[in-house]
Formats: structure tokens, C-alpha cells, sequence
């Protein structure tokens, strides 16, 4: 199945949109190797245990990137570029939280020059128990549909 994401003209200001995703010790691997980050809040367990969080958390630049990932795939093929990407970490993630993300299309900003415009997000991201671990605002310019 192929997917095609939204065009410019086919989001309405109010619109919302989310997913979900687990968090696994291999998200937190990955990250560390990724970013060049083995802060030991990230990679020792013994370390992060008798940190403020009690246990290891993912990077937060990784907890941004799966955040942002529903923008991604709701605008799929008609993403020019993701130009701004703004984030407030609120609670630690760790392995083993599930996160839903929900953005909101909070304006549109019609580039005629680009043959589109720019969608303005705002996110939140929350855990299994319903505590915001994320909020962010984004700024994407999508391409309007070509003419037939």
C-alpha cells in the first residue's frame, strides 16, 4: 500500500492528527550510538538508578524525533521541508512507555511561490499513565495539490 499524505489545500486550521509508538531498549541503544551520547542517564543503569529519574531515559532529542514523526507520515509526499521544530521536555521517558503524540493545526500561511504554504502545529506528546512528556510547536511548508 502506498500512502500519500495531506495536500496544503486539503488541511483545515483545527485539524488534528496522531499515533503511538512503544519505546524499547533498542530505541534507547540506538540513540546513544546515533547521537554519540552514552551519558550515563542513557547507557548505565546502576548510574542512572541513583539519578533524580531513578532508571535510564532516552535522549531527548530522540523523544523529539518520535514526536515529530506523525508530521512525517501525515504529510507524506507533499512535505516540501520541515522548517522549525521547537520542543519543552516535561516528564523523562523511558523503555517500555508507550507515547501518543496529537498535533493540532493551529494556522496556515499561504507561499504562493512555493505553490503551497505553511502549516503551524502545535504537539503534545503524553505516556501510558497520561503525563505529558512532551510539548512542541512545528512549522511545515507543504505543497498545495498540482493542477490536473
Amino acid at each position: 500500500m502506498v500512502f500519500h499524505g495531506r495536500w496544503y489545500d486539503e488541511v483545515a486550521v483545527g485539524e488534528r492528527f496522531r499515533d503511538r509508538v512503544t519505546v524499547t531498549e533498542t530505541h534507547l541503544v540506538l540513540g546513544a550510538g546515533m547521537f554519540g551520547d552514552f551519558n550515563p542517564l542513557h547507557v548505565d543503569e546502576a548510574f542512572a538508578q541513583k539519578s533524580l529519574f531513578g532508571s535510564r531515559i532516552l535522549h531527548g532529542p530522540f523523544t523529539s524525533a518520535l514526536a515529530s514523526a506523525p508530521v512525517g507520515m501525515f504529510f507524506a509526499g507533499t512535505a516540501i521541508a520541515y522548517l522549525e521544530h521547537a520542543c519543552r521536555f516535561k516528564a523523562p521517558v523511558r523503555p517500555g512507555d508507550t507515547l501518543a503524540t496529537e498535533w493540532e493545526v493551529r494556522e496556515k500561511l499561504e507561499k504562493p511561490k512555493h505553490r503551497g504554504g505553511i502549516v503551524v502545529l502545535r504537539g503534545t506528546c503524553v505516556n501510558q499513565h497520561g503525563d505529558t512528556v512532551l510539548e512542541a510547536d512545528g512549522k511545515i511548508l507543504v505543497a498545495a495539490r498540482p493542477a490536473q
